[in-house]
């Protein structure tokens, strides 16, 4: 049988492979297709389909042009994946644009607060180290250990950057409608990431999938890294309940998250070929 993986994250957002490299270690994996779904970016689709093409005469892989989009729901940082999208699309663009300029925004809040509490870091540092990056917390928890304020990325997540914590900033979100609208604005396949992440009731999670099928959700990312015991049948129910189809992916990082593998998860990750022809079809 063969596998796919439709979440990875690359250094367009807060991964640690380029988008190349990716191409290259899907192959060693053993994927046939991968997604690329950097945190409100495109940016590195062009280079992985690039890519792929050079070397598709011997090692033939399959990129789908993916987003993952940060929304809000209740209060709640809920995250939708949109696949097979039309990526070059310009208002679609013009719109993601929007996201960027607001992680912009309040990335120049929390580097005010990081220098308020001692740690020098500037917005041309994190530019410099990650280049075309959208910069996210990962980005400043990296310089934090890489400067020597602290020993590693959990101590940064838990002392500073986290909800709570002294130096975070809460962002601007879009509601999950206006993001499901935004994917099919690409012609892309709305699909609602991790959803047991968000630690919702049974109750509450179905209430939030029967909204947003309402709203035009096509998917639910039933096979996911962390699932645990019947957590990946309990999701399938869920989505055959709204008739919606399922995906499956690692939510690769790289050395973000070094426990946890391309293709794999953290181990037993297995995403088959067939889930692909929910994803390609109009």
């Amino acid at each position: 049988m063969n596998y796919i993986d439709l979440h990875v994250h690359s250094t367009a957002s807060d991964g640690s492979y380029t988008p190349s490299e990716l191409i290259h270690y899907a192959i060693e994996k053993g994927l046939i297709a991968f997604a690329l779904t950097d945190h409100d970016t495109t940016s590195g689709i062009d280079e992985a389909l690039n890519e792929a093409e050079l070397i598709n005469d011997f090692s033939p892989i399959k990129v789908i042009p993916g987003i993952e989009l940060s929304a809000e729901y209740k209060g709640k940082d809920i995250h939708i994946l949109g696949l097979n999208i039309d990526y070059r699309n310009k208002e679609f663009q013009k719109k993601i644009e929007f996201f960027r300029n607001i992680r912009a925004e309040r990335n120049v809040k929390m580097i005010e607060l990081l220098n308020e509490h001692g740690f020098k870091i500037t917005e041309e540092q994190l530019k410099e180290r990650f280049k075309d990056a959208v910069i996210t917390r990962a980005h400043f928890a990296i310089m934090l250990v890489e400067c020597g304020y602290v020993k590693d990325k959990d101590i940064a997540f838990k002392k500073y950057l986290n909800p709570g914590c002294p130096c975070y900033v809460p962002r601007t979100r879009i509601n999950v409608i206006d993001a499901i609208s935004l994917i099919h604005l690409a012609n892309g396949k709305a699909v609602l990431a991790h959803p047991l992440l968000y630690h919702f009731s049974e109750a509450e999670l179905d209430s939030l999938v029967a909204l947003l099928k309402e709203n035009g959700l096509q998917g639910i990312e039933a096979i996911y890294s962390s699932n645990k015991w019947n957590d990946e049948s309990r999701m399938k129910q869920l989505a055959k309940k709204y008739d919606l189809f399922i995906t499956g992916g690692s939510d690769f990082h790289g050395l973000a998250k070094p426990t946890l593998d391309l293709g794999i998860g953290y181990g037993d990750l297995k995403v088959p070929e067939k889930l692909l022809s929910n994803i390609l079809n109009d």
